[in-house]
């Protein structure tokens, strides 16, 4: 997959008056990697949800601001709005090509499987990524798993099935189960599912709540450290991703 291109400026404006940046179909951001202090940062909101459907975050981008050179940097926690579910901040680490790095890469379920056309059995899938360790330049978007030996309900796909491409190491457990195929769910157990669900949704409104006075909270949080990283009291980096 050919590497996508980000452009993005210097961003002043910093705290909660980014939201007049997110009014303006514009995403506040943070560049920051290893050696390397902390840039404020303000992108197209439209061109990172077109990146992040395309590549992910386990896809190098080119990355151009303005008076800088170009650069690699990889998608870090992507903040979205609990309720809109519209994407409000997100970080971009700037990647050592020279230095291995752990990152996790999705799964890509494909094919077919007997055990669920024919059986009528239901798909498990207990992974929906995987650790790696390789250089940058080895990343790949996702990682494709082909479900058709899932034959009967006692066929299983582990880790160490998995084709991983050249050059990248799986740090998960080679025995981990990837995926398998349930026997189908019996009138009793579909009932008792609806119960659940329907006792889960007198609970939704109580849940958003607490998750939009987290997010809140988490974007006060940022906003107090880049104001720091403008003047301010020093404050902690974001966590890189971890560098063999």
């Amino acid at each position: 997959m050919e590497q996508p291109t980000l452009k993005a400026e210097p961003r002043d404006i910093l705290g909660k008056k980014v939201k007049i940046l997110r009014g303006k179909d514009q995403i506040p951001a943070i560049l920051y990697g290893r050696n390397f202090p902390s840039q404020p940062l303000v992108l197209s909101a439209s061109e990172v949800r077109r990146i992040t459907q395309e590549a992910g975050e386990a896809t190098l981008i080119n990355l151009e601001v303005p008076g800088q050179k170009p650069m690699k940097v990889l998608i870090r926690h992507l903040q979205k709005d609990p309720v809109k579910d519209h994407l409000i901040h997100l970080d971009l680490y700037k990647v050592d090509m020279s230095q291995t790095i752990q990152t996790e890469i999705p799964l890509e379920f494909i094919g077919t499987s007997a055990a669920v056309e024919e059986l009528e059995g239901n798909l498990i899938t207990n992974k929906t990524s995987v650790e790696v360790e390789c250089l940058p330049e080895k990343l790949v978007s996702q990682i494709e798993v082909d479900i058709s030996p899932l034959k009967t309900f006692e066929d299983l796909i582990l880790v160490k099935d998995l084709k991983i491409p050249e050059g990248i190491k799986v740090l998960d457990d080679p025995e981990t189960v990837v995926a398998q195929v349930t026997p189908p769910r019996s009138e009793e157990e579909l009932a008792a599912l609806e119960e659940e669900a329907k006792a889960a949704a007198t609970t939704e409104k109580e849940q958003i709540e607490t998750m939009e006075q987290a997010a809140e909270a988490e974007t006060e949080a940022k906003a107090k450290a880049e104001e720091a990283e403008t003047g301010g009291e020093p404050t902690e980096e974001p966590k890189p991703p971890k560098e063999a």
